[in-house]
């Protein structure tokens, strides 16, 4: 069953333009080099700096777990660290 994360990631104050390039190429690295990973997009909330959301889909839990044991999802998280104030991560089902 695939699986649906809604990722919100709340930055430090003036970090957003140093982490979208990061995100960025997270994204597209998920998309282009995991089979599992159907969906991976950036949101910029219409109110607001310093927020990101990410809309992803992956076929499964499985194809969740690989992906954070990429070297691409490895280095993100590690450039990353210093530039997040707080991450909440919801997960749903694709209703058939």
């Amino acid at each position: 069953m695939p699986l649906v994360l809604i990722v919100e990631m709340r930055l430090r104050a003036g970090k957003t333009k140093e982490f979208m390039p990061l995100i960025i190429e997270n994204a597209r690295h998920s998309l282009a080099d995991e089979p599992g990973c159907r969906r991976f997009d950036v949101l910029i909330p219409a109110e607001g700096a310093d927020r990101v959301v990410l809309y992803e889909i992956y076929d499964s839990e499985d194809a969740f777990d690989a992906h954070r044991t990429t070297d691409h999802y490895i280095e993100f998280k590690a450039a990353a660290r210093d530039l997040l104030a707080e991450t909440t991560v919801q997960r749903f089902s694709l209703a058939d």
